[in-house]
């Protein structure tokens, strides 16, 4: 039986020995995200269940006399119930929610100003390098793509203008893993601002700030959710200095989410601990599958001894997600039938929803990206990324074999 088998056998109910090398999941996680700032003592009605303030304005007492809110713009109730939480999820002092993840980006780009340079990693979401590269570089800020894998591009890369430097990891679509605790001695040794995008992995499997990040950022759409019905974003920080600017721009920008939506994120939050479990045992069984598949060409998975930097991934994480990518044989076509001939994964873009999806990053979720960079990137037409999700593990499996049956 291979290692990875083993890791499988063992199952994630055994991970509290730590045997197996990584961190370990942070204490209290669960009791946190059902209990933290919603004691039902704190509402009127003593709901067990925070309780949803839809108004969009809030009486005064006098003029310029409020109890607490004035609009809902620049505060809600049901929106600071949620921020609270998600603060205290990744052991920070403050939170702030977002209309969207790339809502959340804005924000931070909010702080920056004419003629700063901003460093990102070269393989991220193909939204964010979107924004990067064909929306703020339009406002004379520079910005430098770099490989962070290799932590010493970071410290060539740095200029005197240098403000921002924004990672993933892992990354999207390739997974390849950054050393955060490097990167923060950099840029604290610099006096730049780290934001790590952790929406792969959420707080119950890596904390950026733990590590030295000064900002983490998720798309709340993704697994914080995990039911594929709320788009949001959100921001952590224990730096009032970041924390004061982004609250203001957040409520300068308008970029807040509704007070329903929030009441649902914080809903899906109550079981974020148990479905990572899952998403992380079967991500890993499908993966070791795939990696000893005859029509497949790699795996790319960093619980995966085989992964370059997988040693690192558990060194400052508690484990993997269910989203990993594969480079099936062939070529743009096998691709195309392959995944047009899955019946339960289901072919659409984004991930972390409790079912299962496949993607081909190359023309859906990354097409916006040159050309030219997907190549350097590895992110050909045969690379298919998964994202599991919570149905039984035989049945995906059996799905994609008969998947892979449909191009011999």
């Amino acid at each position: 039986m291979s290692k990875e088998k083993e890791h499988i056998g063992n199952g994630v109910s055994n991970r509290s020995s730590q045997n197996d090398g990584y961190l370990p999941y942070p204490k209290g996680f669960a009791t946190a995200s059902i209990h933290h700032g919603q004691e039902a003592e704190l509402w009127n009605s003593m709901a067990v269940v925070a309780p949803i303030v839809m108004s969009t304005t809030f009486k005064q007492y006098g003029p310029a006399d409020t109890k607490k809110y004035e609009y809902g713009r620049s505060g809600n109730p049901t929106r600071e119930v949620l921020e609270d939480v998600l603060a205290k999820l990744d052991n920070a002092t403050y939170g702030l929610a977002f209309a969207s993840g790339l809502g959340a980006i804005t924000a931070v780009f909010g702080m920056l100003k004419s003629g700063d340079n901003i460093i990102v990693g070269d393989d991220v979401y193909g939204g964010t390098n979107r924004l990067f590269n064909r929306v703020v570089a339009n406002y004379n800020i520079d910005v430098t793509m770099v490989d962070l894998v290799d932590i010493r591009n970071l410290e060539k890369a740095i200029k005197p203008t240098t403000k921002l430097i924004w990672i993933e990891t892992p990354t999207n679509p390739t997974l390849k893993v950054i050393d955060i605790k490097a990167a923060s001695v950099i840029a604290k040794r610099n006096n730049i601002v780290l934001a790590v995008d952790n929406t792969f992995l959420t707080p119950y499997l890596q904390r950026p700030l733990d590590l030295g990040a000064d900002l983490v950022v998720y798309s709340l759409t993704k697994y914080m959710n995990g039911h594929s019905d709320v788009i949001m974003g959100s921001i952590s920080t224990s730096n009032q200095d970041l924390y004061e600017k982004l609250k203001f721009l957040q409520n300068a920008m308008g970029i807040v989410p509704s007070p329903f939506d929030c009441s649902q994120v914080n809903r899906s939050l109550k079981t974020l601990a148990l479905r990572m479990q899952q998403h992380q045992r079967a991500g890993m069984e499908i993966a070791v599958y795939l990696k000893n598949h005859p029509q497949v060409e790699k795996v790319i998975h960093p619980g995966l001894e085989c992964h370059p930097q997988h040693l690192l991934h558990k060194q400052q994480t508690s484990g993997q997600s269910g989203v990993f990518s594969f480079y099936l044989k062939g070529g743009l076509e096998q691709s195309k039938k392959f995944l047009s001939s899955l019946k339960i994964f289901t072919l659409a873009e984004s991930l972390g929803g409790y079912e299962s999806l496949a993607e081909l990053p190359s023309v859906m979720t990354h097409a916006s990206v040159p050309p030219e960079q997907r190549k350097v990137l590895g992110i050909s037409d045969n690379l298919i990324r998964l994202s599991v999700g919570l149905e039984d593990v035989e049945d995906l499996i059996a799905d994609l074999e008969q998947a892979f049956r449909s191009i011999k």
